[in-house]
């Protein structure tokens, strides 16, 4: 399983439910790598797309402990449980957790893959992506040249975990 996120320098990923920042190449490149694919969020990070709606020509998986909770066009789950069991209908290399911070903390220890756009500075979060540098079962396996967008420096960086 993969997990697909932007951290700032704090390993900061959002603020007041929204995205830190927008660089058009992390877009297209989540597009990328998702479009196709299986896609797991947290109800937050649903409502916080255009609308509110699901991701188009994605199959979404939405976990949320509210029950009535229901969203045309996404399965809903209720309990990581059930997202397991869910998940078992999927090619595992083809799902991607896309957030939020509680979703990706309880998802970590299922994925072996880590996307990152990494951000070279420290904006205000108040939700936060575990950090991978401090965990020594996770190794950068690449890393894109460092780009630009206007003053902002950020390099995709793929993590994959040590089997041990």
């Amino acid at each position: 399983m993969n997990i697909i996120v932007a951290v700032d320098k704090n390993w900061g990923i959002g603020k007041d439910n929204k995205l830190l920042v927008s660089i058009p190449a992390d877009m297209k490149f989540f597009r990328e790598k998702t479009t196709g694919k299986v896609v797991v969020m947290g109800r937050k990070t649903l409502e916080s797309f255009p609308n509110g709606l699901p991701l188009k020509r994605r199959t979404n998986i939405v976990l949320t402990r509210d029950r009535n909770y229901k969203v045309k066009d996404a399965i809903v789950v209720h309990s990581m449980e059930e997202l397991l069991e869910e998940l078992k209908k999927y090619n595992s290399e083809e799902v991607y957790v896309i957030g939020g911070d509680s979703i990706y903390k309880q998802m970590l220890p299922y994925c072996d893959t880590a996307h990152l756009t990494k951000i070279d500075y420290a904006y205000e979060a108040d939700s936060y992506f575990p950090n991978l540098d401090e965990m020594p079962e996770w190794k950068i396996e690449q890393t894109s040249e460092e780009q630009t967008y206007f003053d902002l420096e950020y390099a995709f960086v793929k993590y994959v975990r040590q089997s041990s």
